[in-house]
């Protein structure tokens, strides 16, 4: 009986079981931020940011965020909310692209929505998600394996 649980354990801990796991968590994480992203941009548009998004980061009474006020906040978050889900997602940079999400959500949690219930609620699981591409990499079915990028 051990012999045939070893036998599954290294068959589900090889790399192509890892591999699809890691381009799920992938394409899991990258469609939360690409979503909020696609949020601050005019509706037909790519990158031509709303009016309200440059209000979310002006001094409205909803903006706790200290270093991104004003336009600067507006333009940093809204690229990099496109960004870092195409890295993601095609597993280009993926550590990188991965730790830009996790400071993303720590500053969404601390600034935003410092209420624990949000914390437990949603910012755990991208915390995680993030993590886990932190750790392991974009895996094999990644851009990172394929051009053996030192920063996936």
């Amino acid at each position: 009986m051990t012999d045939i649980a070893a036998k599954l354990t290294d068959r589900l801990s090889g790399a192509v079981p890892e591999g699809i796991a890691l381009l799920f968590t992938r394409v899991a994480l990258a469609g939360i931020f690409w979503r909020s992203a696609r949020t601050k941009v005019e509706e037909g548009s790519f990158l031509t940011i709303r009016d309200t998004t440059f209000y979310q980061f002006s001094d409205a009474p909803f903006n706790q965020v200290p270093i991104l006020n004003g336009d600067l906040g507006a333009y940093v978050t809204t690229y990099m909310e496109h960004l870092l889900p195409i890295l993601l997602l095609f597993g280009l940079a993926t550590r990188l692209g991965a730790l830009g999400v996790l400071g993303m959500t720590i500053v969404i949690q601390i600034f935003v929505f410092p209420e624990m219930a949000v914390w437990w609620q949603t910012h755990i699981l991208w915390v995680a998600l993030a993590l886990v591409l932190i750790v392991r990499g974009g895996g094999l079915f990644s851009l990172d394996r394929l051009t053996g990028h030192r920063l996936g």
